[in-house]
């Protein structure tokens, strides 16, 4: 038996059956996890396994089929479920192995939010020169998006909510500040929309020509309702994708972890403590007070 965050019906720690690896997974010893909006704000109160996406920690027994990382290994690894517990059984493809300069609870943040942001810029295709708008930028996948983006050579205008919030984005590759889609005082080649409602609406009716959106997430908790006379009037031709991570997460992961050693990514961490204050943790990401990621340290 382990222990385990589980909603039941709150955040809380139970105790529980220890994972069993399949012949492709290792055994991960978890030291830190990541709280991501969505499995928070969205998660299924009937289920009873236990949740959580990203977590790091040390590999206790390796992959019975001979593939990933042996005994001792440092890892940060990605799963739809069993993040949140002492023991996570992993598949070897969705992992991979920290340097030992990187901190584990700076790697847990990387999975989710990072591989997101990595694989939607890329969506894009070319961009350097052209304006990318990131709504959201001041969120785990947020931060990450304006410092991908600004690598691709995009002049990235980052949205955020308050002064407060925006701190810090210019230094991470924003160009402009705004406060939302409305402030924008150019059209923009490509959305990078974290928030979704009427954020979403405002950002496409202000695409240039043949532009797009790479609808991510959902924070604003809203339905997006398009006016396509209004947008017609605008003259705009672009188009809306419904973006979705794609798995497995390992190589993308890895090469986040280069740049992050490299120093040419940066990690923000708003909140961090121990799991048993996954509650303050939750409460203050879905309340958007957290800039960037919160981690969770196991004992």
């Amino acid at each position: 038996m382990m222990k385990a965050l589980i909603f039941d019906p709150e955040l809380s720690i139970a105790t529980v059956s220890e994972p069993v690896p399949t012949a492709s997974q290792v055994l991960v010893r978890v030291s830190a996890v990541s709280l991501n909006f969505g499995e928070v704000a969205y998660h299924d109160p009937q289920s009873r396994r236990v949740p959580g996406w990203d977590a790091a920690g040390v590999v206790v027994q390796a992959a019975a089929d001979g593939s990933g990382p042996s005994v001792g290994t440092r890892v940060v690894s990605f799963g739809w479920s069993g993040a949140w517990a002492e023991l996570r059984a992993v598949d070897t493809a969705e992992l991979a192995v920290v340097p030992e300069s990187v901190d584990l609870g700076v790697a847990a943040a990387l999975p989710v939010a990072g591989v997101t942001a990595l694989q939607a810029v890329r969506r894009f295709g070319p961009i350097a020169g052209r304006r990318v708008l990131v709504t959201g930028a001041s969120g785990g996948v947020g931060r990450f998006a304006v410092q991908l983006a600004a690598r691709e050579g995009a002049r990235v205008i980052a949205s955020a909510s308050s002064p407060a919030r925006a701190e810090g984005l210019r230094a991470l590759g924003a160009a402009e500040i705004v406060s939302g889609p409305t402030d924008l005082t150019d059209r923009v080649y490509g959305v990078l929309d974290t928030v979704g409602g009427q954020q979403l609406a405002e950002a496409f009716y202000r695409l240039e020509d043949d532009g797009v959106v790479q609808a991510i997430g959902r924070a604003a908790k809203q339905q997006t309702l398009i006016d396509f006379e209004r947008a017609g009037s605008a003259s705009a031709r672009g188009r809306i994708e419904n973006f979705n991570v794609s798995t497995p997460f390992g190589p993308d992961l890895a090469h986040l972890l280069t740049l992050l050693e490299r120093g040419e990514l940066e990690v923000e961490i708003g909140w961090r403590g121990p799991w048993d204050q996954a509650t303050v943790a939750a409460n203050a990401l879905l309340s958007r007070e957290v800039r960037g990621k919160a981690i969770l340290t196991l004992p």
